[in-house]
């Protein structure tokens, strides 16, 4: 059995974004261009009349929703470029030594790498809510009280994912397991 245990963590390149990017990408060039056309008086948009709305107050406003749109979609394809959120886990039992590694924002706090010894771990802690907005995180929790979540936000895991993921790692690790049961 390996001594090192790394887990990857998948940031904004999700199929989810992509798909969010394009649609409101899409949807407010449409919006745009119609509110464009409006004012233009020129048709900008193929198989429609947006040519005849009056710029006010219809053309101005989907002139308006369109460039929030565009400007949200660049948000969206700007964080999937950049990878935010992606990093890894890595659990080494020969240094003794848990490193968690995040990539956020471009700027002087890009890169996110925490390290902590396998001595100060207590347990691992294991959420699981159901309902409207269901949770289900695994975190390490230190003899200090912190919790350190390791589970990527999203889509939540299956439970018999998470399950198998944190007993595996509390027994890497060979602390106990909270929160199951």
């Amino acid at each position: 059995m390996s001594n090192i245990k790394i887990d990857k963590i998948l940031g904004s390149r999700r199929i989810s974004n992509y798909w969010w990017a394009t649609i409101i990408l899409l949807g407010g060039l449409g919006f745009f261009l119609a509110g464009l056309s409006s004012y233009l008086k020129t048709e900008l948009l193929p198989f429609t009349t947006s040519m005849n709305l009056l710029f006010i107050p219809q053309g101005i406003i989907m002139t308006f929703y369109g460039t929030v749109a565009i400007l949200i979609s660049i948000f969206l394809w700007l964080t999937i470029v950049w990878n935010v959120g992606s990093g890894y886990n890595e659990f080494n039992n020969e240094k003794g030594l848990i490193t968690i590694f995040r990539l956020g924002f471009p700027g002087k706090n890009r890169v996110l790498k925490l390290q902590y010894s396998i001595q100060e771990i207590q347990s691992v802690r294991v959420i699981i809510q159901d309902g409207l907005t269901p949770k289900r995180e695994i975190y390490l929790k230190t003899k200090d009280q912190r919790e350190i979540p390791l589970t990527r936000v999203g889509q939540p895991l299956l439970l018999s994912e998470i399950e198998e993921q944190a007993t595996s790692l509390a027994k890497f690790l060979g602390v106990v397991l909270e929160g199951m049961g």
